[in-house]
């Protein structure tokens, strides 16, 4: 079965006519519309044909249409273009709360700039009161920006009305169009604006095009520079293939508009009918939920019962976790909240602004049905949705001796013969992966400064400091050293995310320089949706990362849960005046890393099924790598501080390492080990849930010279980073410990930075 598309929010695919219509772009008809000659004239009158196209769905003036490079650049260009050209009229400007961020984003920026902008609340349904806007407006109110139609939930905003109060205040009224038109009537007389936005590819036209409606008599200053294109208000050569498609899906969404307008420029009172098509995408839209509800009644409806475009469907699942929901619907596509916002942990601006509650926020998914949606089609999803469809997964197996060891870690053995081959898709069955689960570190410093501090002589290290493990002294002579590491998965074949799991553990006693002892297993196991085989493989991968380390498993505990998620606890010892703690780093330190960053970010391409077999095999192999040889070569020398680099990424775990306030770090950037591919996910959008929020825990302290690329920050900042030891030494062994560990085989071992006086900043350079 083909993917169920359910994303027409997010983008629509072309239609037909509309590649038919570009095609002769791509070819034969090449020129330039400003040159006189032919082939620029044929080129022009395309452009013109588009914008006369585009003015009829609008009801505007063709000379009312500015073409751009999106709806995004349409938003810039209609509230800086105004807003920069009228300041000394007035500074104030209108928004929602629930606008795309194409509109909230500018309008933060306008804030920068000297404009003070209101942002009016919504009500559960997420429609603007247009009685709150008319207290809004103030003697200095310029301009508003208020969308037709929500993107997340559907909601349909009073726009006429609202127009309304704006023309007999003298405000000009902005309104972003993008997800209505196609939908529903768009009419920029009725419904009294002065600006609205158009992006194509959101009605069955191209990506990387789209309009501004500019009402004659509104004046814009041009925000790109260059030739005298669009009436200079948008330099540079159009984007003739884009255009034509778009004038096309015009001229196809006029044929499905019942004129709301009995002359142009005469608005009627009457009520605009849906058209057959969006008969059809409410219908189809209508089915899915009644489906949905039929088997899930404590579904909750986001937006509004009926003012709502026919094609959208936000529901909001109780207790569950919208990612988590979208794994489990293999062959649906559809979005947790925005397309735009996707990857992000956190419940939208839009759900929030709706004080929808938080138990059903994070399991809010987006349905919206389009033109090629079928009957056959949201049967499907429903049956998929609900369970009835699922077909049971077929796991193959490969000969390999299960370890004797499986019973002591509280899982019964299984035959033999029995292990997973890789064919499971363990990140699917999780919302986050590994250490990017972690809570918020300023939330969690909040948390442990109001527990009491443990007492006791024998207490070495205890809650009151960051390091990796607890200490306590058992003798003159030794100390027992405790650890205790539990994550999701962040690979996909269980025998690799069990032992991942297991080094990531392991890794915290050699980090405060101790030798590990024994561990106990930790597990949480969806055994209703995922085979015990799958668990056995996950401990046998620990277990043999265990003996590998020189320890075994001799114990556990185990429970039911919707995600799997596999950690140990770890025993081991250390003499009591050699610990290695991370915040006593000394000035004239060097700083060394282990390994390479980059784990978190390809670890999420795999998650989204971007990466390449060969990085994500890489990024395995560097997660399942113990620490255990550079830990040994280290302990010959005199480490004054030490930390494994995990969930709050190389900037945060450095922080901590400052958290004396007596010390400043300099990193050079170029000196940083990466594995080679992560650089490109970075770029690729490829970032772990909760790297930002690292960013922020940092930002404060973190001082970053000109020339640093922007993209490292994030790479630093991995919130799924998989540990290597981050040590400060002195100067003169730092040669000596790279060479013994280089020649040991961690050949990414590095000298990174150094420590110097100050007080708690970290240079990158």
């Amino acid at each position: 079965m083909s993917e169920i598309y359910l994303d027409y929010n997010a983008t629509t695919p072309l239609d037909p006519e509309v590649a038919e219509a570009m095609r002769p772009f791509l070819g034969e008809v090449f020129g330039n519309p400003s040159s006189s000659h032919e082939t620029g004239i044929i080129a022009r009158q395309a452009v013109e044909k588009a914008r006369g196209s585009l003015a009829k769905l609008l009801n505007a003036n063709a000379d009312e249409i500015i073409f751009t490079g999106g709806g995004t650049e349409a938003n810039n260009l209609a509230l800086k273009g105004f807003a920069f050209t009228h300041a000394d009229k007035g500074r104030h400007i209108i928004t929602s709360a629930v606008e795309h961020p194409a509109v909230t984003e500018v309008c933060r920026f306008l804030g920068t700039m000297g404009f003070e902008i209101t942002v009016l609340p919504v009500d559960g349904f997420g429609m603007v009161n247009p009685d709150d806007f008319n207290k809004a407006i103030r003697p200095d109110t310029i301009m508003a920006s208020i969308m037709h139609a929500n993107n997340e939930v559907g909601t349909i905003q009073p726009v006429e009305e609202i127009g309304k109060i704006c023309r007999e205040n003298g405000i000009v009224l902005h309104c972003d169009a993008a997800q209505s038109i196609g939908k529903i009537p768009v009419d920029v007389m009725m419904m009294n604006v002065d600006l609205l936005s158009v992006a194509a590819h959101k009605f069955y036209a191209p990506k990387g095009v789209g309009a501004l409606y500019c009402h004659r008599g509104v004046k814009l200053i041009n925000m790109m520079h260059g030739a005298d294109h669009e009436q200079g208000l948008r330099a540079g050569t159009e984007n003739i293939m884009g255009i034509a498609g778009m004038g096309k899906a015009a001229e196809i969404g006029t044929k499905y508009k019942v004129q709301s307008t009995k002359d142009k420029g005469q608005s009627t009172k009457e009520d605009v009918p849906c058209t057959m098509y969006n008969v059809q995408i409410k219908t189809l839209r209508d089915r899915l939920y009644h489906g949905i509800i039929e088997a899930f009644p404590n579904v909750r409806l986001n937006g509004h019962q009926e003012k709502r475009l026919p094609n959208t469907l936000s529901l909001g699942f109780k207790d569950k976790d919208a990612s988590v929901l979208m794994n489990q619907w293999k062959g649906i596509a559809v979005s947790a909240g925005a397309a735009c916002h996707a990857g992000l942990e956190t419940i939208s601006q839009v759900l929030l602004a709706m004080k929808v509650p938080r138990e059903f926020a994070l399991g809010t998914i987006r349905f919206s049905t389009g033109r090629r949606s079928t009957e056959e089609e949201i049967d499907q999803a429903i049956e998929i949705i609900t369970g009835a469809g699922r077909s049971e997964i077929r796991y193959h197996y490969i000969e390999k001796p299960v370890n004797e060891a499986m019973p002591n870690a509280g899982i019964a053995a299984a035959p033999s013969s029995a292990v997973i081959k890789k064919e499971i898709r363990l990140t699917e069955f999780t919302h986050a992966l590994g250490c990017a689960c972690k809570i918020r570190p300023q939330e969690l410093e909040k948390i442990l400064k109001t527990l009491p501090k443990p007492e006791g002589r024998n207490i070495l290290v205890g809650t009151e400091t960051s390091d990796d493990a607890a200490v306590y002294r058992i003798s003159d002579e030794m100390a027992i050293l405790q650890t205790v590491d539990f994550i999701p998965p962040v690979a996909d074949d269980p025998y690799s995310y069990g032992a991942i799991a297991a080094a990531n553990a392991l890794s915290d006693v050699w980090a405060m320089g101790g030798k590990p002892l024994f561990a106990l297993s930790i597990v949480a196991f969806p055994e209703k949706r995922i085979p015990f085989e799958v668990l056995q493989q996950i401990i046998l991968g620990a277990t043999d990362k265990c003996a590998e380390s020189g320890i075994s498993i001799i114990g556990g505990h185990s429970i039911e849960d919707e995600e799997p998620k596999f950690g140990l606890v770890v025993s081991g010892e250390v003499h009591p005046d050699k610990i290695w703690k991370n915040a006593t780093p000394r000035a004239g330190d060097v700083l060394i890393l282990t390994k390479p960053l980059g784990t978190g970010i390809i670890s999420t391409a795999v998650k989204r099924g971007y990466a390449s077999p060969e990085a994500a095999a890489e990024a395995v192999r560097v997660m399942m790598e113990l620490n255990k040889k550079p830990a040994e070569i280290l302990m010959k020398h005199d480490v004054h501080a030490c930390t494994d680099v995990t969930g709050f990424g190389l900037l945060g775990h450095l922080k901590e390492m400052l958290s004396s306030g007596r010390f400043d770090a300099e990193l050079e950037w170029k000196k940083i080990p990466l594995i080679k591919s992560a650089w490109d996910y970075t770029v690729a959008g490829m970032i772990p849930g909760g790297t930002k929020n690292n960013l922020e825990f940092v930002s404060s302290m973190l001082n970053i010279e000109p020339g640093v690329p922007e993209m490292i920050r994030l790479l630093l900042a991995d919130a799924q980073t998989s540990g290597g030891l981050l040590v400060a030494l002195p100067r003169e062994q730092a040669a000596t410990a790279i060479k013994e560990l280089v020649n040991t085989g961690i050949s990414s071992a590095a000298i990174i930075g150094k420590i110097i006086p100050g007080n708690s900043v970290i240079r990158l350079k």
